[in-house]
């Protein structure tokens, strides 16, 4: 399948409304810019790449082309830079995005195993996604904002701190709120919504030996269900994310497949397929 490139697209094209704001919640917590500086001041970013590096095997032309191939191609599908790609031996189904100075991709092996060559095209379009819209910072910021706080010497978890609460409650907001942007850019480099939708399923569900009886069409229609549920069901649902999602740094599996679903069926996907798309604004001298 021969797939449509974006020259100069700008994150405005997929960024969705709801990371925009809640990044713009996040800013808002006082003491963000002093755990950003500790961040950087520490240097949590570079021993994050090192471990990636020392457990994981990097992907190149002579290592794993297939996936490096599909790396290129998402690379120009996005028209950015390519990061540092690595597979991991690990049973469960994942994949990230890091490294602030240095982007890195990591897939574990266990999600190659379970998706085919399109379902990949999703998976790496979706961390490129974070890395495009700036995402890594504050994703490798949230992994380590215990050990940052105790570095500035605040308690971790302390009731009475109400900064801390309400910025670790901030972090996983936007993080939440992330991956729909994410998950835009997958479809971008997928260029086929079932195939994305597909990989959102599989996540949820799992890789198993029944996996042929999966149905995409029923899980739509869940997530369509879950979405128009009465009053009452709202209410269980409402302590539901208090009790399990609120804490949670990705959002409900059938929250994510119907927001893609609404993004591309208001056609956001064939607008950009034929070119009408945000541009990143050329740079102009005086």
């Amino acid at each position: 399948m021969k797939r449509k490139t974006f020259p100069e697209i700008s994150v405005d094209a997929f960024v969705a409304e709801t990371d925009r704001k809640a990044l713009e919640g996040l800013k808002k917590i006082p003491i963000l810019p002093k755990v950003v500086e500790k961040f950087h001041e520490s240097g949590v970013d570079r021993w994050m790449y090192c471990q990636n590096m020392a457990v994981s095997v990097r992907c190149g032309p002579r290592q794993y082309p297939s996936l490096h191939n599909i790396l290129k191609d998402c690379c120009e599908i996005m028209d950015m830079p390519e990061p540092e790609l690595y597979i991991s031996n690990n049973p469960f189904t994942n994949a990230f995005a890091g490294g602030v100075q240095r982007s890195y991709i990591t897939l574990r092996s266990s999600i190659v195993d379970a998706l085919d060559e399109d379902g990949l095209y999703h998976l790496i379009g979706h961390e490129l996604g974070h890395i495009k819209a700036g995402h890594v910072l504050y994703m490798s910021i949230a992994q380590s904002i215990i050990k940052i706080m105790e570095l500035l010497g605040r308690r971790t978890f302390g009731l009475s701190d109400a900064a801390q609460i309400a910025l670790i409650a901030a972090f996983f907001e936007w993080s939440r709120q992330a991956e729909f942007t994410a998950d835009r850019a997958g479809l971008l480099c997928s260029q086929d919504f079932k195939t994305s939708a597909s990989v959102n399923m599989m996540l949820a569900g799992g890789p198993n030996r029944l996996s042929n009886e999966s149905n995409l069409d029923a899980f739509l229609d869940q997530a369509r269900t879950y979405q128009n549920m009465d009053f009452l069901d709202s209410l269980g649902k409402i302590l539901i994310f208090m009790t399990y999602g609120m804490m949670s740094t990705h959002p409900f599996a059938v929250h994510r497949v119907r927001d893609l679903e609404q993004w591309h069926d208001e056609g956001n996907l064939t607008r950009i397929l034929a070119g009408n798309y945000p541009k990143v604004k050329a740079e102009t001298t005086a």
